[in-house]
């Protein structure tokens, strides 16, 4: 039985396809512990032969596997598991068309961001799953907090600040000749449910 992992990257075209279908996307839910065609059947409502067809689909693409074999009924039934609890599709799905922060000229917007993290997405998903297959532990660092600023002004001064010290950090630990690592910053409104639109600097 292989590991499951709480989050994986799917990078192959084919493979965001078969996920993003939404009765896979249940399966792969349910799957995150193992289960077979009959028991997810009464789940989504299909026959076993039709859920078979796509726990076959999925299993192709390596987002299902087969982790046992059970007696049931006078038949010998498969027990399937996905690869990971939850999935990411990383913008190189998209080839040609996928998000590059060095397309987008505003810097201080919100696709900009975006642009970042889909990048984040697809290096990170990318050497995890190159530490993984060679059984090492992949050194990185994240940070993730919440702060309340009094006015856009205050938010200002706390960007200026935040650069500079980053600036400051980076130029003292920078090991010309060593390994590189790419440190991204940034923030944006926490989401409310009520909020109608962007939220408008006061």
């Amino acid at each position: 039985m292989g590991l499951v992992l709480d989050v994986d990257v799917i990078d192959e075209p084919a493979a965001a396809a078969a996920a993003l279908d939404p009765l896979r996307a249940r399966l792969l839910a349910a799957l995150a512990e193992p289960g077979s065609a009959s028991t997810l059947a009464g789940q989504v409502g299909l026959t076993r032969q039709k859920v078979n067809y796509h726990l076959r689909t999925l299993e192709e693409h390596g987002l299902v596997r087969e982790v046992g074999r059970r007696a049931k009924r006078g038949l010998t039934e498969r027990v399937l598991e996905a690869s990971a609890a939850s999935y990411l599709v990383s913008p190189t799905a998209l080839g040609e068309a996928a998000s590059d922060p060095a397309r987008v000229s505003d810097r201080l917007s919100a696709r900009y961001l975006l642009a970042l993290a889909g990048r984040v997405v697809r290096e990170v998903g990318d050497l995890a799953r190159r530490a993984d297959a060679q059984d090492k532990r992949l050194a990185t660092l994240a940070i993730d907090t919440e702060i309340a600023f009094a006015s856009a002004t205050e938010r200002a001064a706390f960007a200026d600040e935040l650069g500079a010290a980053v600036r400051d950090l980076a130029a003292r630990y920078h090991a010309p000749g060593g390994r590189p690592h790419r440190l991204v910053v940034g923030a944006h409104p926490v989401p409310v449910t009520s909020e109608p639109g962007p939220e408008e600097d006061s």
